[in-house]
């Protein structure tokens, strides 16, 4: 019965990770230590496992779409491990309740911009730069609820590498996923489609929990009879959940997200305060 639940939370856990672009370990880490008794590590062993599932599973249906866009992932992806290998390597020196204050203060002004734009469906004016002129990061996807190509261009490539740096090192120093990040980031900052963002968080995510569930496995984190449910149920999530991105208007994408970052600011200013 247990096993059956876990599946069940973790479909609805990987619907949402694959909309959003977060990977549902915001859902399945507190679900499963506070709701089920799991030991924080496993949990996360198994939530990082699982965010391999999300990605993999919407990503059949975001490129073939043409909704995650590959070059930006890649540029950003830099920063994303520079900055998760500095948060490893700084955890010790830092304190994390001004790490948690600073990073839940970012997170809530994000929060309100979005909240600010919710109702935007998708940017206009956008001006690419050299940098993103020069590795051809603009891109088009297929707007379904449309019917239309839908054509953009990408701005801001340095900056948006530098918080892909910053994202990359919160994740790293206070194991949150980097998905609440990287998803304003692209949206906010370098103007891509709130779509796209999502698409593309989802596609970089997984290759940034690809290296940790190694080192998860190595560790004996990963328990076989917790992660096999949490795996399965994730990629079938995952799976519904991008039909249902592609179907839905960006906006209302948008306000779904917000009071997710929302609610993780809460989460890490009060930590922070403690």
């Amino acid at each position: 019965m247990t096993s059956l639940l876990i599946f069940g939370f973790s479909i609805l856990a990987g619907i949402v990770g694959a909309m959003l672009g977060l990977g549902g370990g915001i859902i399945l880490v507190p679900l499963l230590t506070l709701g089920f008794g799991v030991p924080m590590r496993t949990a996360v062993a198994a939530s990082t496992v699982s965010i391999i599932a999300t990605s993999t599973g919407a990503a059949i249906s975001y490129l073939s779409e043409r909704l995650s866009n590959v070059r930006v992932a890649m540029w950003l992806e830099m920063g994303t491990a520079t900055g998760s290998l500095t948060g490893a390597l700084v955890a010790a020196y830092l304190s994390p309740r001004l790490l948690s204050l600073l990073f839940g203060g970012l997170l809530a002004f994000s929060a309100v911009n979005m909240f600010r734009t919710r109702h935007h469906e998708l940017p206009h004016g956008v001006k690419p730069d050299a940098i993103s002129r020069r590795l051809r990061l603009g891109g088009v996807f297929e707007d379904r609820v449309a019917g239309v190509s839908v054509p953009y261009e990408v701005t801001n490539s340095l900056p948006g590498l530098g918080l892909m740096y910053i994202s990359g090192a919160a994740a790293g120093l206070l194991g949150i996923g980097a998905g609440v990040f990287k998803v304003p980031a692209m949206d906010q900052v370098m103007k891509l489609p709130f779509k796209v963002s999502t698409a593309t968080s989802n596609f970089m995510i997984g290759v940034t929990a690809a290296s940790g569930a190694i080192v998860y496995f190595v560790r004996g984190d990963v328990d076989p009879a917790l992660t096999a449910p949490v795996v399965l149920g994730v990629l079938l999530g995952a799976l519904l959940g991008s039909r249902f991105l592609l179907r839905l208007k960006s906006s209302f994408v948008k306000k779904l997200f917000v009071p997710v970052v929302a609610y993780t600011a809460f989460i890490m200013i009060y930590k922070g305060l403690r």
